[in-house]
């Protein structure tokens, strides 16, 4: 009798261990199956000065399955109309530059709950063929949003082309500008060294960076090669100072965003007049990467795509000296008109 009483406790405890597991599955599956928009505190921050309504907490909570629809464009007007919904121009562009750390500084923005990015680069100022077609298809370009959360895209071409300037003004003349920038060589090698893997995927040929960064004929620094040009920062900047002013643009570290990312983000949260959101417990290092991954909540967590922090090649000292003297005082420039400086060489 007390063997057949035992049986039966333990297999109600099976029976009730079972359904508190279940239950402990199916919450993480809910908690994984909302968006990572919904925060874990209320926002009572604003926008800024000229926002006078506070960001509500409901308008940071959907699901991720719902969006995902939105995006694949499966959505119906009464979904999009029932979750109020709308897809915006964008308060903030991060205009450059190019192998800066671009993709990283949206996706790591793409953290706070008001942000909404772009998930891929428009090129809407910067091709003709695009701007031809208009601002209302720039528009449906954007990813929806909730009209309080600010919506941000990148394409770093911006930075260098002479027309996009004059166009982003007449779309918005107090728009918000990020630009990220690392220590002008090394950017330029990174530059290149995306172009040869291209090239090598391709089975093609390439030229070595020291070729194509040092004119031969003179043996001075090549200004034709469009990786040294980009990198004359102060030169691109003096074009966009004649629509905008210096205040409109926050410059990001680029090479500190690798290896201390928090304080550059904090520092763009300010910026942007966003309540400050993002923490520590957001960023992760990733040893095997050899750089930080986002964290959303417990159940999401991403890394950049594996192209990101390629291995450069070496490159001859003395033409890292020479490209080091030729960019110094385009950088002291730069320091003098943004007020950041660096401790580039």
């Amino acid at each position: 009798m007390l063997f057949k009483q035992q049986a039966l406790l333990r297999q109600k405890l099976f029976v009730l261990g079972s359904l508190a597991i279940g239950s402990l599955l199916y919450l993480v599956a809910r908690v994984g199956s909302l968006d990572r928009l919904q925060p874990l505190c209320p926002m009572d921050g604003r926008f800024g000065p000229r926002s006078q309504e506070e960001i509500p907490l409901r308008a940071l909570q959907f699901k991720r399955g719902l969006l995902h629809e939105f995006r694949k464009g499966n959505a119906t007007k009464e979904q999009i109309r029932l979750h109020n919904l709308v897809q915006q121009l964008p308060k903030a562009i991060i205009i450059g530059v190019r192998k800066g750390g671009t993709r990283a500084l949206l996706e790591m923005l793409n953290l706070h709950p008001a942000v909404v990015k772009a998930s891929q680069e428009i090129h809407f100022f910067d091709n003709d063929e695009n701007y031809a077609k208009g601002i209302e298809w720039y528009r449906k370009k954007m990813p929806f949003s909730y009209p309080h959360q600010i919506t941000i895209e990148k394409s770093p071409a911006y930075f260098i082309t002479e027309e996009v300037p004059e166009r982003i003004y007449k779309m918005n003349s107090s728009i918000k500008l990020l630009i990220i920038v690392r220590e002008p060589t090394t950017r330029a090698i990174s530059d290149y060294t995306q172009v040869l893997e291209g090239k090598e995927r391709k089975n093609k040929t390439y030229y070595k960076f020291e070729k194509l960064a040092i004119d031969s004929n003179t043996c001075e620094v090549n200004t034709k090669y469009k990786a040294v040009r980009t990198s004359i920062y102060t030169k691109h900047l003096e074009r966009w100072l004649k629509y905008f002013p210096i205040e409109q643009f926050h410059i990001v570290d680029g090479d500190r965003l690798i290896t201390e990312p928090l304080p550059e983000l904090q520092l763009v949260e300010k910026f942007l007049n966003l309540p400050p959101r993002i923490s520590q417990y957001n960023l992760y290092f990733n040893a095997t990467r050899g750089f930080y991954c986002l964290r959303f909540n417990i159940v999401f967590n991403k890394c950049l795509a594996g192209s990101k922090g390629r291995i450069h090649p070496e490159v001859d000292t003395s033409v890292v000296t020479k490209l080091r003297k030729f960019f110094h005082p385009f950088n002291q420039k730069f320091y003098q008109i943004t007020g950041r400086t660096f401790n580039w060489p």
